[in-house]
């Protein structure tokens, strides 16, 4: 299709190029005017009808986000293999999705994985406000249930070991020494080659974003939950949020 559009874009030019000096003279030139560019900054003037019409919706949503749906006695942070934040919220991820396993499949959740790229900025020590969670969390990424062979999940332990990134984990155990794995446990145990295991995540690395290419040996389940109205429903569950530092990556010698 981009090479019919290429092929059209040429033979106009050739037509244009091939008119004669008779048929160019009959053109009309329109009159060109050089307007001066308006720049966008704080002494350009508010439209103030449309300001007016806009105010009662501005102040309905001010309103609405600033109000504090929890709080936190520590700065929650992205930084490091095993930061605040990215446990708490993989933990978030993991409670939510084994309400709905519970409800909808009769199963277990066995772990969950979000990833720190989506995580998009930290929340401040003091009221989490719902903004807060709509900053940290911008995207519409829907909570997805792989279902996974134990066999398969060795492709999991390897893109870890491999890429040693901090993607947050919950009841995951990958530890690597200098790039090679020494220990994998999921759910406290190692994984059984012939089990079926449930591993919660977003629908952006379900379909391989982050080159987590492994997830393709599983069976997706949808959910239809929201990531960030799962965080919402958390941080408004736990009005003291409790951030856990445990250790879930241990990449030991990593460069």
């Amino acid at each position: 299709m981009k090479n019919k559009f290429l092929l059209l874009g040429i033979a106009m030019a050739a037509l244009s190029g091939c008119k004669t000096a008779s048929s160019a003279s009959s053109m009309h030139l329109g009159k060109v005017e050089i307007r001066k560019n308006i720049s966008i900054n704080n002494e350009l003037k508010n439209d103030e009808e449309f300001v007016k019409t806009i105010q009662p919706y501005k102040q309905k949503l001010d309103k609405e986000m600033n109000q504090k749906i929890s709080h936190t006695n520590v700065d929650l942070t992205k930084q490091g293999d095993n930061s605040n934040l990215g446990n708490l919220l993989a933990d978030y991820t993991f409670d939510g999705a084994d309400e709905w396993a519970k409800k909808n499949l009769q199963k277990n959740i066995d772990a969950a994985l979000i990833n720190i790229g989506g995580i998009r900025t930290t929340i401040g020590k003091g009221d989490i406000l719902l903004k807060s969670i709509f900053e940290v969390m911008p995207f519409e990424n829907e909570v997805i249930i792989v279902k996974m062979k134990g066999a398969d999940l060795q492709g999991l332990f390897d893109y870890y070991a491999e890429h040693q990134v901090n993607n947050p984990v919950s009841h995951l155990y990958i530890e690597t020494n200098h790039g090679q794995l020494t220990k994998t446990l999921i759910n406290g145990k190692a994984a059984n080659p012939d089990q079926d295991y449930y591993i919660a995540t977003s629908d952006y690395l379900a379909l391989g974003g982050d080159h987590m290419k492994f997830f393709s040996k599983g069976q997706m389940i949808p959910t239809g939950i929201k990531l960030r109205d799962l965080f919402i429903d958390y941080f408004k569950k736990n009005p003291e949020v409790t951030a856990h530092t445990d250790v879930r990556l241990n990449f030991i010698g990593k460069k």
